[in-house]
Parts: C-alpha cells; sequence; structure tokens
C-alpha cells in the first residue's frame, strides 16, 4: 500500500500492484506544480507494516515504543496505533497528539531529560505516569508537579557518550543518589533505561549497558523499589540485518541478566527504524553550475580536458528545511535522479562527481 502523506493534511491512495513509488511521484509532480508546491513527500504505509513484522519475528518478546519525535505525521501515528505500539514523546504537544489518537495513557512514556513544569502537570492531568529522569533537578520537578509518577532511571552509555558532547544519563554513582532521593521524596522508581546510538559498531555497549542496568536494579531492590521495566532504547537503523545483529547480542545479555522468571518487561524505543524505508522527499533542482577541480580535489579558475567533471546542484531545500537531521549528525540522504516525461531526449544520464546544495551547508554525492 502506498500513498500521499502531507502535514497538517494528508492523502492515501490504495493503487494498484505494479504501481511503483515512481509511477506515484510522477503522478504528483503535476499537481505540485499547478499548486506552486515544488517539494513534497511520498509515503509507502506498507512499509510501515512490513517493519513492524519483521520486529515481531525477531524480536517478539521485546514491546515497540515509537519515538513520536522521528516523524509525527498523522498517518503514522494513525497507522503505528493501530498496530498496537507504544509511543514516546517528548513534549506536551506530543502527548496530546498521540493520545488524540486513542492510545491509553499507560502505553506513553514521558521522555526528555528536562521537561518544562507546564508539560509534567499536562502529562499528570491525563494519567501518563511513566517519566523518565535522570538528575535530582528533574526529580524534585517531578516529584512537586506529578504526585502518582512512575520513573523510568536513565543511564548513560560509553557509546551515547562517544557520540555527543552533551551530557545524558547517571553514572552508577549518580544512579544510587537519584534512587536515594527518589526514596526521600517518596516517588516511585519503576526501570532503567539507557541509549546505544544506531551509529554504534561495537555492540559491546549493550554489554556494558544491560551489565550497568543489572547493577540499578539491585540497588532500587536495596532501596525498596519494585523495578520491573527495562528499556534498551533506540539505535535501531532500519535495517534488518542490523536489527538481527542487535537481537543476538542482547536475547543472551537478557537470558544472564533479567531472564524470563525475573518478571521483567522489555520494551525499546525504534523511531527512524519504522520511518526511514517509509518517506521519500521529492524536491526540485534549481540551478548547476560547473566546478573545476583537478583530479586531487583542488579548485582551479578553469576546467581542463584533463580535469574530472564536477558539478554543483542547487535544490529548492535544505538543512533549515527537510534536511534540518545534517546539522544533527553524519546522516547522507541516498538521492536518486527522477526524470518527468517532458525532460526529453537526449539527456545525458554519465554518471559524474557532483555537489547537491539547498537552503544551508552543501553536501557531496554522486550525481549527473
Amino acid at each position: 500500500m502506498k500513498g500521499l502523506a502531507d502535514q497538517p493534511n494528508h492523502m492515501i491512495e490504495l493503487l494498484e500492484g505494479d504501481t511503483t513509488l515512481e509511477d506515484v511521484i510522477d503522478g504528483h509532480v503535476y499537481e505540485q506544480a499547478l499548486a506552486e508546491k515544488s517539494v513534497f513527500v511520498v509515503s509507502d504505509l506498507g512499509s510501515l507494516m512490513r517493519q513492524h513484522v519483521q520486529w515481531q519475528l525477531t524480536m517478539p518478546q521485546i514491546r515497540p515504543y515509537y519515538q513520536v519525535q522521528s516523524n509525527s505525521s498523522l498517518v503514522v501515528i494513525e497507522v503505528l496505533a493501530s498496530l498496537g505500539l507504544g509511543f514516546v514523546c517528548a513534549n506536551k504537544a506530543e502527548v496530546s497528539l498521540v493520545l488524540d489518537h486513542g492510545v491509553p495513557p499507560d502505553s506513553i512514556i514521558f521522555s526528555g531529560v528536562c521537561k518544562q513544569l507546564s508539560h509534567i502537570k499536562h502529562a499528570a492531568k491525563n494519567g501518563v505516569d511513566l517519566l523518565v529522569c535522570d538528575s535530582e533537578t528533574e526529580l524534585c520537578k517531578i516529584a512537586r508537579s506529578h504526585p502518582n509518577a512512575r520513573l523510568l532511571v536513565q543511564v548513560t552509555t560509553w557509546a551515547q557518550a562517544a557520540e555527543t558532547s552533551m551530557e545524558f544519563g547517571c553514572s552508577l554513582k549518580g544512579c544510587r543518589r537519584l534512587l536515594e532521593a527518589a526514596k526521600d521524596l517518596g516517588v516511585q522508581v519503576v526501570g532503567v533505561t539507557f541509549h546505544v546510538p544506531s551509529s554504534c559498531k561495537d555492540l559491546q555497549a549493550y554489554t556494558h549497558a544491560l551489565s550497568d542496568a543489572r547493577c540499578v536494579f539491585d540497588m532500587g531492590a536495596e532501596l525498596g523499589f519494585n523495578m520491573s521495566i527495562l528499556d534498551i532504547g533506540g539505535g535501531f537503523s532500519g535495517s534488518e540485518f542490523q536489527l538481527k545483529q542487535v537481537h543476538t547480542t542482547v536475547r543472551l545479555l537478557l537470558d544472564a541478566y533479567f531472564p524470563t522468571l525475573s518478571g521483567v518487561q522489555v520494551i525499546a524505543q525504534p523511531g527512524s527504524y519504522y520511518v526511514s524505508s517509509a518517506f521519500t522527499l521529492a524536491v526540485n533542482v534549481i540551478g548547476k553550475k560547473v566546478v573545476a577541480r583537478d583530479w586531487n580535489g583542488l579548485a582551479q579558475d578553469e576546467l581542463t580536458p584533463d580535469d574530472e567533471p564536477e558539478f554543483l546542484y542547487y535544490l529548492n531545500d535544505g538543512v533549515y528545511g527537510s534536511f534540518s537531521s545534517k546539522l544533527l549528525g553524519s546522516t547522507i540522504p541516498a538521492p536518486a535522479v527522477h526524470k518527468v516525461s517532458s525532460g526529453g531526449p537526449g539527456s545525458s544520464s554519465e554518471e559524474t562527481r557532483s555537489v547537491a546544495a539547498g537552503r544551508g551547508p552543501r553536501q557531496r554525492r554522486r550525481g549527473q
């Protein structure tokens, strides 16, 4: 099933089995040109379902909680809610969005390590009790504004620390102090959460993270907390191979640290895993110029016959629009040239070096 999804409204079409993504884009280009909208997104809703089936087959014992911030399109929330996923919300707007789609409050995690008081109160008012916490400052806010809160303590991982300079999560010593403070304040702690980035290639990160999680569970038991939820976070890129790799590693560790008889519920926070393959962004090339560089990549005033041709393409979208993720990480979009029938014969398909530029920093890519 493929369709068109636009914000704030979306249109869903059931298409014939032979219809390809390129056919959908080609048919929509003319409509968008008439409406003077030259950037649009095509979604394959069937991909969401296929990813969920793959998850269920690979990790049936781990319940997925979708990270709304990955893609908050209404159609995504509708489909994933119908499949019974839980949801991870980072703010009041996301909580309201998910609740409006009939998701029960006990299937929502309010994440974010620094929440506004008004957002915490909104969660309390709507029965969203499962919150993430990694500091005593945040704990005091929650204790003051949400007396029925059930906390997941966020434990830092060395893989997460290596990816960003920002501090997220508690060290083991910090977890001990946080648990003691929660006991003093009468706040219930029900589990542990951590995050291993999808960019981390060393699966030993899960060994360290789950070992630390086990230590925090033991600390909690010493202080009288009945901890029963383990959240292994996100870090799922979307590929079946990577999912199976993670599962192979995690399954053995869970058997050792959190066996089935322990009664611990294991959950995860896949985000881009569900949506990265389901959405295709269509943009226009609005300009092009030849860049003179020699074979060593050095700029030149003129292009000589011995130089490899390189082009600079200008797109009508950029990092201040649909490519904003480029500002936050090293993700490189995978472009594909789509030629409409009006392009006419004679256009070259020879592959050359090129650079794509939108409203922001340039991206080097292969092109033509």
